[in-house]
């Protein structure tokens, strides 16, 4: 989908032209389309020239404020100008006093107030200069001004009166109405921990060549990509006011960017050879060094902790997954993190009620996200599971941050921690019987997050712009299902062709329309959704044709990162379900295998952090 169309929410049907992949033909259409244009400039300007010719010039006139104490009539929503005399209320309907002399580019009907040319205004600059045996020995200047702004009428003059007929009143309400019944997400709702946030997007550090590249290419493709939820919301908050910070005054976390950057521009550009390489594993190698030098002198625990989670979740944001150049799985990583946490008490602070805290410590929400969804990558219970139980329960503070960073409803993260612990008490061999009664009780639980849940439809406002709101709601509606999913997969005897499972990947499919696609969208904030409800989906199911509909959208984009890894466990997921042989029910039909996504992962060696 292209941005226009995804922007205003319309269904796109452009399709990349099949001279699109060759380089020469795309030059040949670059040009053409310059000369298209030139042309049609050059046809414009003769066009102009000839109907001023026959028209009477424009009133010169100094006694106005220029153009650009001017407003577009079609911007009706801006403030009117504190600065000028003359400045137009916008959010007021039209009053007689409005039109007339001061107001002539205003035409007698609707149609022609919308769509007549604004008014303009020239500064014409003629110099005259005399020479003498060929030297300049006088140099004269004027300056004209020629408006098509008309002069105010003369004091006590009686101004034409207008007609309205209340049409464009209730169009400006209507619309204001809509602007504020869009409630935005909360945008202070974190504290990074870094101050006053940085001005600028300049980063003060003293680097070689090479590595300022890297640092560049950081900044200005890596940057934008990492948190695309959050930044809905809170527009370049999460880089002026956490990531910049720590790229100056972080050692082990400037390191470990850089060793992100090396990784990404290696998948993104299929550049192979010893010198990318050597990036990579000079910066990862400084980065651990840097760590375990801050850990030894036992201070600045929030450094090491961000640097931490940087090693953890910047990783699953870029590269590709069959990179072989050794590496330290994710999970050591977030052992240190787990006593990094506890040292700094945040679990206790985000928890008691007492602490009264205006902001959640950014570093706890990361590492919640990365806590619950990655216990579900192993089968075990979240190292924080009690404290995502207490916010669950709580009913004065039970909120993390998780809407704001990732997308997904606080309370469906802390039940999808609740059903990663009921797996691992099924694996340490709980009874079939207890297991359904909890299985029940939580798939009650997750009915509750839906009371008050207006639905998914597609998150544009009526003007086009994206509304945080409602992509959250459909994030949410994603996970919810596939927690369903993940839930019933516990059950004894599942199988993926059962017409509970069939249902809840049907329904998921629907939700997962209403997320904006393309690199500019959503799809790869989506990683462990897709993994779970693809991973039961079956040959028939409408899933797999969205699923490679999104691929296509996606482009590159769909093999970095954790959506690349959630793409090759899907494909062997299904190529081993897809050739498994029918298995005989208790009532006498055929059901289709369950092939764990988590099995296929170890049975192939692969240590995948997928969220």
């Amino acid at each position: 989908m292209c941005t226009a169309c995804k922007h205003l929410g319309l269904v796109c049907e452009y399709k990349r032209p099949m001279w699109w992949s060759n380089n020469d033909a795309r030059r040949q259409h670059k040009d053409d389309i310059k000369m298209i244009i030139k042309r049609k400039k050059l046809s414009e300007k003769a066009s102009h020239t000839i109907q001023t010719s026959v028209s009477s010039p424009p009133g010169l006139s100094h006694s106005l404020p220029t153009s650009a104490t001017f407003s577009d009539p079609l911007d009706r929503t801006r403030s009117a100008s504190i600065d000028s005399q003359f400045a137009f209320n916008f959010n007021s309907p039209p009053t007689v006093a409005e039109y007339g002399g001061y107001n002539p580019h205003i035409l007698p009907s609707h149609a022609d107030f919308m769509f007549n040319m604004s008014p303009y205004e020239i500064d014409v600059k003629t110099e005259r200069q005399m020479f003498v045996n060929d030297v300049p020995t006088l140099r004269e200047s004027t300056i004209s001004t020629f408006s098509t702004f008309h002069t105010p009428p003369p004091p006590g003059t009686v101004l034409p009166s207008y007609p309205t007929d209340g049409e464009w009143t209730e169009q400006v309400y209507q619309e204001r109405r809509e602007s504020l019944a869009e409630e935005t997400l909360n945008c202070n709702f974190f504290d990074f921990a870094h101050g006053l946030p940085t001005n600028t997007r300049q980063v003060d550090v003293e680097l070689e060549d090479n590595d300022q590249r890297l640092l560049d290419h950081f900044i200005q493709f890596v940057l934008p990509t990492i948190f695309p939820i959050l930044e809905t919301n809170q527009h370049g908050s999460v880089s002026s006011n956490f990531i910049l910070p720590n790229l100056q005054n972080n050692k082990g976390y400037l390191h470990c960017c850089l060793m992100i950057a090396a990784q990404h521009y290696k998948a993104t550009m299929n550049v192979q050879g010893d010198e990318i390489d050597n990036d990579i594993m000079r910066h990862r190698h400084a980065t651990i060094v840097a760590l375990c030098e801050a850990l030894n002198k036992d201070e600045d625990h929030h450094q090491i902790l961000e640097a931490t989670l940087g090693l953890i979740f910047f990783q699953s944001c870029v590269g590709r997954y069959g990179d072989s150049l050794p590496d330290i799985p994710w999970h050591q990583h977030f052992q240190a993190v787990n006593s990094l946490v506890t040292k700094l008490d945040l679990p206790r602070l985000v928890s008691d009620s007492t602490e009264q805290l205006t902001q959640t410590p950014f570093n706890m929400t990361l590492t919640a996200w990365i806590d619950i969804l990655g216990a579900t990558m192993q089968g075990k219970a979240p190292a924080f599971a009690h404290t995502y139980r207490e916010k669950h329960l709580s009913t004065t503070n039970p909120f993390l941050g998780l809407r704001e960073l990732m997308g997904c409803d606080d309370h469906v993260m802390y039940l999808i921690s609740e059903i990663a612990c009921l797996e691992a008490l099924k694996k340490e061999g709980m009874d079939d019987i207890t297991l359904c009664q909890h299985v029940h009780a939580l798939g009650d639980q997750i009915g509750l997050t839906e009371a008050h849940d207006s639905g998914p439809k597609m998150p544009f406002n009526a003007n086009g712009s994206l509304s945080p709101k409602q992509l959250s709601k459909n994030i949410t509606s994603a996970f919810r299902l596939a927690a369903r999913i993940y839930l019933c997969s516990l059950v004894p005897g599942f199988s993926p062709s059962q017409a509970s499972c069939v249902g809840l990947v049907e329904k998921l499919t629907t939700v997962l329309h209403l997320i904006p696609s393309g690199p500019g969208g959503f799809d790869r904030s989506l990683a462990w959704v897709y993994l779970v409800g693809g991973s039961v989906s079956l040959n028939n199911s409408s899933f797999r044709q969205f699923f490679n509909d999104r691929l296509a959208q996606l482009g590159d984009a769909a093999n970095i990162g954790s959506f690349g890894g959630v793409v090759s466990l899907l494909n062997e997921v299904w190529h081993q379900a897809d050739n498994s042989q029918p298995s005989p029910s208790a009532n006498g039909t055929t059901e289709a295998p369950y092939i764990s996504w988590r099995d296929v992962m170890q049975m192939r060696g692969w240590d995948y952090l997928l969220i």
